[in-house]
Parts: C-alpha cells; structure tokens; sequence
C-alpha cells in the first residue's frame, strides 16, 4: 500500500509538469556517455514514451562519442583532439556518419519501439533537415599579437533547422530520433 502511495505522490507532483508541457515540443539530448548501462537505456526508453503517451512531444537528439572512439580505434583511425574538440578530416566523417545515423540511431529507436514508442531514425541530411557551417575556433592567447583560428577540419554548429520533416513526424505520432 505504502508503495502504491509513493506511486501516486510521484504523480500528483508531476502534474504541474504534465499541465506546463502538454502537446508541446521538447528536444532531449541524449549523450553517448549515458548509453552505457542497459538498464539505464532501457529506462530513457520508458521515460520517452510516458512523455508521448502524457501528450509531450518528445524529439530525441543523441551523441555516440564513446561508440564513435571505438570504431575509430577497431579501424585503426587516430583521434586528435584540440581543447576537448575533436578534429574532423574525410576519413573520420564517414565513421561518424556510420556509427550515429546506423548503429546508435538505429539502436536508440529500436529501444523505444520495444518499450511501446513509435521511434523513427532521421539525421539531420535527411529531408535537408539540418544546415551546417563549419565551426570557426579561435585561440585569443595573450602570448599572441593577434588571435589564432584553429582548424578542426569537419566540425561544425547548426546555421538553420527546416522543421518540415519533424512536424510531419509529429503529425503522424512518431517520435523522432535524430
């Protein structure tokens, strides 16, 4: 009984939530590092799909450095990495490329399809989603005259999002999975 008790204090506390961000949007950024223990994936999926089945739209946003490391390092692919940033030629695109939008992606919302979710597996090329430009890092050290552009190759930050794809999906009561 006392169990039962908790379950609905959860509840009723949750509520003011569940009022706040009903059929709203929201974007959930899933990192790499929190892919590591099934029962904690297992419970990100469940908590995806209460979200859509409590009116909430939930869009999925995931990384994969952790995963992305480990190919790179089957393949026999060096990293370099600058201030945390890592640098980004040809070659390691296409691992990315492979590792987020075929193993990661497709992993993510065959979890959420398991816990009951209707997940669909985007990325941001599909239906020219996302648009990018390359990221420009610049070194302001004192030791220098004049600041230092550094080049991290591939690496870029979002200049424009076209939403057509994910209201379609929204519309249809899929959860995105990006």
């Amino acid at each position: 009984m006392k169990k039962l008790i908790h379950k609905a204090e959860i509840l009723l506390e949750a509520l003011p939530y569940i009022k706040s961000f009903y059929n709203k949007t929201i974007v959930i950024k899933y990192g790499g590092s929190a892919m590591v223990s099934d029962d904690l994936k297992k419970n990100f999926a469940l908590d995806i799909v209460m979200m859509k089945y409590i009116g909430i739209n939930p869009v999925v946003v995931h990384g994969g450095g952790p995963q992305i490391d480990q190919t790179l390092k089957a393949l026999g692919i060096q990293s370099r990495f600058i201030e945390g940033q890592r640098v980004t030629n040809k070659e390691t695109i296409d691992v990315v490329e492979m590792v987020l939008g075929g193993k990661v992606n497709k992993e993510i919302v065959s979890l959420i399809n398991h816990q009951g979710g209707t997940a669909v597996g985007i990325t941001g090329k599909d239906g020219d989603m996302i648009f990018a430009k390359r990221h420009k890092r610049v070194n302001h050290s004192p030791e220098m005259d004049r600041p230092e552009i550094i080049d991290l190759g591939l690496v870029g930050e979002i200049a424009k999002v076209n939403p057509r794809i994910l209201e379609a999906l929204d519309r249809n009561e899929f959860i995105p999975v990006i």
